[in-house]
C-alpha cells in the first residue's frame, strides 16, 4: 500500500462529493477533520467517517474533530450533550476541589464515547495554553487555568480520559497561545515575553505533557526565539523549544494553514511548515482548490514523521484511568452546563 500523504484535510458537507472522493483517493491524506458543516445526525456522521476511510483504503485512517466543550464543540444538541468548557474544571481546581481532575477525566471519557460511536478516533484536546490577563479571548475559558502545574494536571486527565476510550488526544497550541494578544484565525500574534519567563510558564505546561502522542503548533511569533516566523513555520522554535526544551516527540501537526495569521500562498505555507519540522500539515476549510494546492506541496509520510505518526496511532495512556462509573457520576454537571 502506498504511504499516506502528510496532511489532514477537511470536506465541504455532510457527504463526500464525487470530486472529493476522487481527490482523497489520489492524494491519500493521512486524515480528515470534521466541523459543524459536516455534522447533521449521528447516522450521517458515522457514514461520512466510513466513506472517507473506504475511499483512502485505510480502516484506521485518523478522523479528527475539535470537541473541547464550551465554545468549541462541533457535536452538540439535540443529538449530543452541551459539554462544559475547560474553565469549569479550572474553577474547581482553583477552589481546592480534589475532584477536579477526576471530573475532567470523566467528562473527557464521556465525550470520547460520543466520538468513538461515530468512528472518530482523534479529538483536538487538551488545550494547554495558559489563561493570562493579557491574552486574547480566543483562549479564555478554553484554558485549564493560569498556572502551569494545574493546567498540566487537568490536561493530562483529559488526555487519559480520551485515550482510555480509544480516542487520541492532540496537545495544543504548542508551545503556547495564552499570551497572544490577537486571534490567530484573523491575524498574526506577536509575543515579546522573555525566553526565561516563557520557559517558566507557557512552555512549562507543555513540557509536563511532552509524552502525549499528537501536538498542534501555535501560529504565534515569540520574538525572544524567532522574531521573523511563527512557531508553525519556525525551525528554531520547533527545534529549540518544541523538540528541545519541551522535549515533545509526538507527531506534530500545523494549526490550520488557511488561518489569517499566516502569509503567502497555501503552497508556500505548506512548504514552510514542513521545512520548519512539522510532520503533518492541517488544512481545514474544505475548499477544493486550496486542498489541491496543499497536497501538491506535501510529501508522503516517511522517516521520522512516519515513525511518530505510527506511534501516535498505537498510543494508550500509561496512568490508571477512570472507570465508567466515574463518568456516570459526572453526568449531572454535563446536564447542568
Amino acid at each position: 500500500m502506498t504511504a499516506p500523504r502528510a496532511f489532514i484535510a477537511g470536506c465541504a458537507g455532510f457527504v463526500l462529493t464525487p470530486d472529493e472522493r476522487r481527490f482523497f483517493a489520489e492524494a491519500a491524506p493521512w486524515g480528515l477533520i470534521l466541523f459543524r458543516r459536516n455534522v447533521e445526525t449521528p447516522e450521517q456522521v458515522k457514514a461520512l467517517v466510513a466513506e472517507f476511510r473506504a475511499v483512502v483504503g485505510r480502516a484506521d485512517a485518523p478522523v479528527l474533530i475539535d470537541q473541547e466543550g464550551g465554545r468549541v464543540q462541533r457535536l452538540g444538541p439535540p443529538h449530543w450533550p452541551a459539554y462544559p468548557p475547560a474553565g469549569t474544571f479550572a474553577a474547581l481546581a482553583e477552589a481546592g476541589d480534589a475532584a477536579a481532575e477526576g471530573a475532567a477525566r470523566a467528562n473527557a471519557g464521556t465525550m470520547a464515547d460520543d466520538l468513538a460511536a461515530l468512528g472518530i478516533n482523534v479529538d483536538c484536546v487538551p488545550c494547554a495554553d495558559l489563561r493570562l490577563p493579557e491574552g486574547h479571548g480566543i483562549i479564555g475559558d478554553r484554558a485549564y487555568g493560569a498556572e502551569p502545574a494545574q493546567v498540566a494536571r487537568l490536561a493530562r486527565a483529559v488526555a487519559e480520559g480520551m485515550g482510555a476510550r480509544g480516542v487520541l488526544p492532540v496537545l495544543k497550541h504548542i508551545p503556547g497561545h495564552g499570551r497572544a494578544r490577537a486571534d490567530s484565525h484573523e491575524s498574526l500574534p506577536v509575543v515579546e515575553t522573555s525566553r526565561a519567563e516563557l520557559e517558566a510558564t507557557d512552555f512549562e505546561a507543555f513540557r509536563r505533557l511532552k509524552d502525549l502522542p499528537l501536538g498542534m503548533t501555535a501560529h504565534v511569533v515569540y520574538t525572544a526565539i524567532d522574531p521573523d516566523a511563527p512557531a508553525t513555520t519556525s525551525k528554531r522554535v520547533i527545534d529549540e523549544v518544541i523538540r528541545g526544551f519541551i522535549g515533545f516527540d509526538g507527531a506534530l501537526m500545523s494549526d490550520d494553514l488557511s488561518m489569517g495569521a499566516l502569509s503567502g500562498s497555501l503552497a508556500e505555507r505548506a512548504r514552510a511548515s514542513f521545512a520548519a519540522g512539522c510532520d503533518l500539515a492541517l488544512h481545514c476549510n474544505g475548499r477544493m482548490e486550496e486542498m489541491v494546492e496543499v497536497a501538491s506541496h506535501t510529501p508522503l509520510l516517511a522517516g521520522e514523521a512516519a515513525r511518530r505518526c505510527a506511534a501516535a496511532l498505537s498510543w494508550r495512556p500509561a496512568a490508571p484511568v477512570a472507570a465508567r462509573e466515574e463518568s456516570a457520576a459526572f453526568s449531572g454537571m454535563i446536564a447542568a452546563s
